[in-house]
């Protein structure tokens, strides 16, 4: 590539590669441990599926490689992620957001108990300071945390409560001990897209046009972090 364009400017790019850089796509939780449950009961894995599903998708649109990790759920071993990744150039975590018990109410949905929150809303994104590549992962969680507020989404703030900041205004925090951020050789990231127990963000992340328009973001993000020399 000779060049790259995000928002009308033609950028050089940082490295020449032989072939688009591949970006490995990683589906948290699966079949055993379906993660969180939303507000209405649906599983945080299945909010992962889809959404990890709309970013290849857009990845692929900005002619980037894609490397598909636990699309089937079937990958149970934390460890085992990295090493499915192994050969990519970029490794991204997909996971939706809950909160602890004492900030949850009680409701009912559909004649069934559920839990939801007020207090707790917007994306995150998580980098490990032992990765092995801290730079380009800091750089990359920027890049993307910068396309998501460009693109209207806003961070949550309540990380901030038990995460170091990295760039708080951009939403990203540092999260050392995340298995796949760390065990690892690639740049790395965790996204959090939302709040799954907040009962009106829940719905948000449900709309197939958010999610492409999220999706959109995450994706010029990485594409700008891999191709494109930070300013010096």
């Amino acid at each position: 590539m000779d060049s790259f364009r995000i928002f009308g400017l033609f950028l050089a790019p940082t490295v020449a590669f032989a072939a688009p850089p591949l970006v490995a796509v990683d589906v948290g939780h699966g079949g055993k441990d379906t993660g969180a449950i939303s507000a209405r009961g649906r599983t945080e894995f299945e909010f992962n599926r889809d959404f990890a599903g709309v970013l290849a998708a857009s990845l692929r649109q900005r002619e980037l490689g894609v490397r598909e990790v636990n699309f089937d759920g079937q990958i149970g071993s934390l460890a085992a992620r990295p090493l499915a990744a192994a050969g990519s150039d970029f490794f991204i975590a997909v996971h939706h957001d809950s909160i602890g018990e004492a900030w949850l109410i009680d409701w009912e949905w559909n004649g069934q108990p559920q839990t939801y929150t007020e207090v707790k809303r917007g994306y995150g994104i998580f980098v490990s300071a032992q990765n092995p590549d801290l730079e380009t992962s800091l750089r990359c969680a920027s890049t993307i945390g910068a396309m998501m507020r460009r693109a209207g989404f806003a961070p949550s703030s309540w990380h901030g409560r038990k995460h170091l900041p990295a760039d708080a205004d951009n939403g990203v925090w540092y999260y050392d001990n995340l298995v796949v951020l760390y065990r690892t050789t690639l740049p790395a990231v965790l996204f959090e897209a939302g709040v799954i127990k907040h009962r009106d963000e829940e719905l948000e992340l449900r709309d197939p046009e958010r999610q492409a328009r999220m999706a959109d973001a995450v994706a010029t993000g990485i594409a700008a972090c891999l191709y494109v020399k930070p300013a010096e």
